[in-house]
């Protein structure tokens, strides 16, 4: 609460905390004031005299005493606590107690418990940290808790994000590369091509040519026609479609598609283009983490430990 952007959501905040506290003080006195009634023969009388529906009527029962002082009670420390932590507009408490800090010290007391261990993971290669069963382990702790959000549990994505459990890579599935990926993200753009293929019917025939280049069902005749036309694709996906993963353009001519392979989805992709961004973790997780990260997601592709047996013999 203590980066509002005026004083006046600042006095807001505290003003509605301190009637909220202050209403249900008075509603609790008035009704500890409140008395019995007693009937003709001064003993209380046992009703209010409210009737409904008939036969449904109020007792005239006081609030126990006990229940009474549990929120007095509550009322106390709920004063007690907004003296000294957070919670009054931007005072911070007598105590100086923020969240963040508590975050920063968590993070710290983890940093220097397990950091040695994650030094030793960086001095290694990627390769042997992904055979490493601890360091796998680890690695899909790390996986599951910051990355399946977007590609799933089982790594194998969905709409939009790419599945890492085959081998088709749009950057490169080398570790060092999968590495740079989690480090520093990436930002995939593919721009819309409609204006410049001149017409839907030029759309539909060149979404036709792709489909074609990985054996799915096409129109031959729009196949014959795309093919032409998809020389303003050549410039990312290249003249045999094979894609560049310089740039993480994709692979058109194998059977992968990451929004999905139906005409009508290509034909979409083609029209209006697509904007991926894949997040940087390296500042937030730092290098350590990332390693092991990065052999571990490596491994989902891979045999980790298979080069060393192939050497070995």
């Amino acid at each position: 609460m203590s980066d509002f952007t005026s004083g006046f959501w600042n006095w807001y905040v505290t003003l509605i905390t301190v009637l909220g506290i202050a209403g249900c003080a008075i509603l609790l006195w008035s009704q500890s004031r409140h008395k019995v009634r007693l009937d003709d023969r001064g003993q209380p009388e046992k009703t209010t005299g409210h009737v409904w529906d008939e036969d449904l009527t109020e007792l005239n029962t006081p609030m126990p005493r006990w229940w009474m002082i549990m929120f007095y009670l509550t009322i106390v420390f709920a004063v007690g606590y907004l003296i000294l932590y957070p919670g009054l507009g931007s005072h911070a408490g007598r105590l100086g107690w923020q969240s963040a800090g508590a975050y920063k010290q968590e993070l710290a007391k983890a940093d220097a418990d397990y950091g040695p261990l994650f030094a030793q993971y960086l001095k290694r290669d990627l390769k042997d940290v992904a055979a490493d069963p601890q360091a796998r382990a680890i690695g899909e702790r790390l996986f599951l808790t910051y990355c399946a959000q977007c590609h799933g549990s089982d790594a194998r994505g969905n709409k939009g994000y790419p599945n890492l459990t085959d081998n088709d890579w749009l950057y490169g599935g080398d570790p060092s590369v999968i590495k740079e990926t989690i480090m520093k993200g990436r930002n995939g753009v593919m721009p819309p091509m409609g204006a410049a293929l001149g017409s839907d019917t030029d759309v539909e025939n060149v979404a036709h040519y792709v489909l074609s280049l990985s054996g799915a069902p096409a129109d031959p005749i729009k196949v014959a026609y795309g093919k032409s036309k998809f020389a303003a694709c050549a410039a990312c996906h290249g003249a045999d479609a094979h894609g560049n993963q310089m740039i993480g353009s994709p692979n058109l001519t194998d059977k992968v598609w990451l929004y999905g392979g139906s005409p009508e989805t290509v034909m979409e992709t083609i029209r209006k283009g697509r904007n991926n961004t894949m997040p940087a973790w390296g500042e937030f997780l730092g290098e350590g983490k990332v390693q092991v990260l990065a052999a571990y997601v490596w491994s989902l592709s891979n045999t980790p430990g298979a080069q060393h047996e192939v050497a070995a013999k």
